[in-house]
């Protein structure tokens, strides 16, 4: 079980932006941030395969946020630009492994608490 600790989550306007980190107690080959509304489904974000560095972006977020990681630094971030007043929700990190290469949504098992991320005039 991989342990994650996520922070960096605040309030802050439409158009700013925001860097979220996860701190991860080992390496798995998937790693992904989640975000979450109040009354609605989990739903990713972003994901990445860190055998090969490849990402994967929902639409919602494409071309607006990245996902990196620093594996000596055990640390996951998100780089959240031009946020949106529809961005705000739970953030949460996760991890996963896999074996095909594809970091799909069922491939994440072990959750961080999320941060708050409330974008708002």
């Amino acid at each position: 079980q991989v342990q994650l600790l996520e922070s960096g989550g605040r309030a802050v306007h439409p158009g700013g932006s925001l860097q979220l980190s996860c701190v991860y107690s080992s390496y798995t080959n998937c790693m992904g941030w989640f975000r979450q509304v109040p009354g609605g489904e989990r739903e990713d974000v972003a994901t990445i395969y860190g055998n090969t560095g490849t990402t994967y972006y929902n639409n919602p977020w494409k071309g607006r946020f990245k996902i990196s990681q620093d594996n000596g630094k055990n640390t996951l971030y998100l780089q959240m630009n031009n946020l949106r007043l529809d961005d705000s929700g739970t953030y949460y990190c996760a991890a996963g492994r896999t074996r095909t290469g594809w970091c799909g949504a069922d491939v994440f098992v072990d959750w961080g608490q999320g941060t708050q991320v409330d974008v708002s005039t």
